[in-house]
């Protein structure tokens, strides 16, 4: 970290700063030289993929960076210190530091669950008649970004129940954590303008809304007027010049408007910088498994989102698809874990099993847990990156690992034997398999992964390298 530090004051980060709030357009290739500068060699891809969008008119998302770089300047300013700097090229040297010492995973994200309440009464989910029965407190959540930041995590993402029913808290860590990013999935039914003027002046906080399709849908599951509740905050945000993004859940039901270019089209031009696809997962003793979606479907949303990556200016992650640009699954620590309003640190917000809690055991103790060192051990679980999910893809996997470690379910509502989670996906898995390995095997992808994977390794042990001699002379 000696070097890093140096660099960070050599170059002058303030300067940089100056540069993006004054003049962003015609600075940022400025912008980017400094950042090659000390990046060690790593992130090439994605600092290229800046650069093209920068540069080119008529990139896809060259519209995007237009939008970002006319955000509200203080927002701007943390964005670039916070996440790009903090979250991506300070706290990798930390997280690499934890990997090499202790021999576990450690995260480049921590989502936590603030509350188990809720505001609304949707169709199929527990949460609002869970109820306020389960928080973390102030000091709590406190804490965990403390010991997070130790270890290098400067990026803290909010699930819930709904974490906005916490809002003064939220910004009061805000406040107190301004060398962090915190993103929160929402309903967005509780996104006002007041809470809007918050985020503008904490600069620090991203709101990622629920949208379940167009109206019918979303008022169908989540009651009459949600959707409009949902429209008026995009619209609090944008007049903002608030950065913002949308959640959706694709099932075997709504794929086809959710995935539609109508509604991707929409989420463009209500204001949005991202998207988050995530599959539906049948997690939890009601889940419905007819619900997940068909080979067909994950086929044409694999399609789907590539495509619109190529031509549309919203960036676009779909959870379950994307493996190969991460290495398959990127639970357990790996990239991220799960604290529950419980407390109970889950390896994947979906998996709801675990043998540690935050307030027994630190987080350093818990990478160091039985349960998630399987999950270190025992990764990627596939070498086919259109199977990464030890649960959904290779079901034998997770019992295997939750029996071998003593891991108990930490579902809120009604805990669930792992066996019975898992059989609601063997037949999900059977079928996709075949159709995973026909689309995976020589292709494209699989060549891009393997390359992306020996070019990480070379570039991981270059830099344990600098790091052993950081150590040496710091």
């Amino acid at each position: 970290m000696a070097s890093f530090k140096y660099n960070l004051e050599k170059f002058g980060i303030e300067r940089v700063v100056g540069w993006l709030t004054k003049n962003p357009e015609k600075n940022l290739p400025r912008v980017m030289n400094w950042v090659d500068k000390f990046a060690h060699g790593e992130f090439v891809g994605q600092r290229n993929a800046i650069r093209a969008a920068i540069n080119d008119e008529n990139h896809p998302y060259h519209p995007v960076v237009q939008r970002v770089v006319h955000m509200d300047p203080n927002v701007l300013k943390k964005a670039f210190v916070n996440f790009f700097m903090n979250a991506n090229l300070v706290g990798w040297d930390k997280q690499e530091q934890v990997r090499n010492k202790y021999g576990c995973n450690a995260p480049w994200a921590i989502l936590l669950d603030p509350t188990s309440a809720c505001n609304l009464h949707c169709t199929g989910c527990w949460a609002a008649e869970y109820g306020n029965k389960l928080n973390l407190s102030f000091d709590e959540i406190d804490d965990i970004i403390r010991q997070g930041k130790e270890i290098g995590v400067y990026m803290y993402i909010y699930t819930g129940g709904e974490p906005l029913v916490r809002k003064d808290d939220l910004i009061k860590l805000c406040e107190k954590h301004n060398d962090c990013m915190f993103l929160s999935f929402t309903n967005g039914t509780l996104l006002d303008a007041a809470f809007a003027d918050e985020i503008k002046r904490v600069g620090n906080f991203i709101p990622a809304i629920s949208l379940e399709g167009f109206e019918e849908a979303t008022d169908a599951r989540r009651g009459n007027g949600v959707y409009d509740r949902v429209i008026a905050a995009t619209k609090l945000l944008k007049e903002r010049n608030l950065p913002f993004g949308f959640s959706c859940c694709y099932t075997r039901q709504n794929f086809e408007s959710i995935t539609s270019e109508a509604y991707y089209d929409q989420m463009i031009d209500l204001g949005a910088l991202f998207v988050w696809y995530f599959h539906f997962m049948p997690t939890g003793v009601n889940a419905v498994p007819e619900l997940m979606v068909t080979p067909e479907q994950r086929v044409e949303m694999h399609r789907r989102i590539r495509d619109y990556r190529n031509r549309k200016a919203l960036f676009a992650m779909d959870f379950q698809n994307d493996a190969e640009y991460v290495g398959g699954c990127i639970a357990g620590g790996r990239r991220y874990l799960h604290i529950n309003a419980n407390g109970d640190i889950d390896p994947c917000v979906f998996v709801h099993y675990s043998d540690s809690n935050i307030r027994e055991k630190s987080l350093l103790d818990a990478l160091r847990s039985p349960l998630f060192m399987a999950y270190h051990d025992g990764q990627p679980f596939n070498d086919n990156m259109l199977r990464p999910c030890p649960m959904l893809e290779n079901p034998e996997i997770l019992p295997e690992m939750v029996k071998k470690t003593g891991a108990h379910s930490t579902d809120l509502e009604c805990p669930e034997p792992v066996d019975d989670l898992v059989a609601k996906t063997k037949d999900y898995a059977k079928n996709w398999a075949p159709v995973a390995h026909d689309m995976w095997d020589g292709s494209p992808e699989e060549a891009r992964y393997i390359a992306k994977r020996d070019r990480l390794q070379k570039a991981s042990e270059k830099r344990q390298k600098e790091l052993a001699e950081d150590q040496e002379t710091a």
